[in-house]
């Protein structure tokens, strides 16, 4: 089966547009076959914007798993973070480059299979998880997110809780420390996770 967190060239469909408002800025986003939230802002991406701390302007954010673009590109809109968005799925690579010159905004974008090309420390980590990738794959995020995070730096996860979101805080706790994590919103079997990394010289 081919999931949107793999490359398959022959996927082919028509691109669609869809527009998105955050924060009175307005966004338009092309999508395509073979990637997440095809059609529209997906509801948990929306929820996730939504209940995010404001970004400072100096803070080095990753949004892991980035699709085509949307919450890196909004948060490089509104906040002027330094942004830098990475995925496996070269169709959403492509899509994220269009897409961010379409709204005028600015990151890196890069190729990486998790944390494979990923180099330096971020204050923000940001991923809505490819839940059919299954547990091994995004625990491995989890684990990897924690040693790619500054002192005091949050990694921010949005998952529903069909999907398996007690299990996930469990893991969370067992990586981050119960003490470092908290729910930023739970509401409609979605939840929002804030882990947080301390290193206490």
């Amino acid at each position: 089966m081919n999931h949107y967190f793999n490359n398959n060239k022959n996927l082919k469909g028509s691109e669609t547009e869809t527009e998105y408002i955050f924060k009175s800025a307005k966004f338009k986003f092309i999508t395509g076959a073979g990637v997440f939230s095809k059609g529209e802002v997906d509801e948990a991406t929306r929820i996730l914007l939504e209940n995010l701390p404001e970004i400072s302007e100096d803070a080095r954010v990753l949004d892991i798993g980035c699709g085509y673009g949307t919450a890196g590109i909004v948060l490089s809109r509104v906040y002027g973070a330094d942004i830098i968005m990475s995925d496996v799925n070269e169709r959403a690579l492509d899509l994220a480059h269009r897409n961010l010159e379409i709204n005028g905004a600015s990151a890196y974008i890069i190729k990486s299979d998790g944390f494979e090309n990923i180099s330096g420390e971020f204050d923000y980590i940001i991923l809505n998880p490819p839940i059919h990738a299954g547990k091994p794959v995004i625990y491995k995020i989890y684990q990897d997110s924690r040693e790619y995070l500054k002192s005091g730096g949050a990694f921010y996860i949005v998952i529903r809780k069909k999907h398996g979101a007690l299990s996930h805080r469990e893991k969370l706790k067992e990586i981050f420390g119960a003490e470092n994590l908290s729910v930023l919103y739970n509401k409609k079997g979605v939840l929002i996770f804030e882990a947080k990394k301390f290193i206490f010289s």
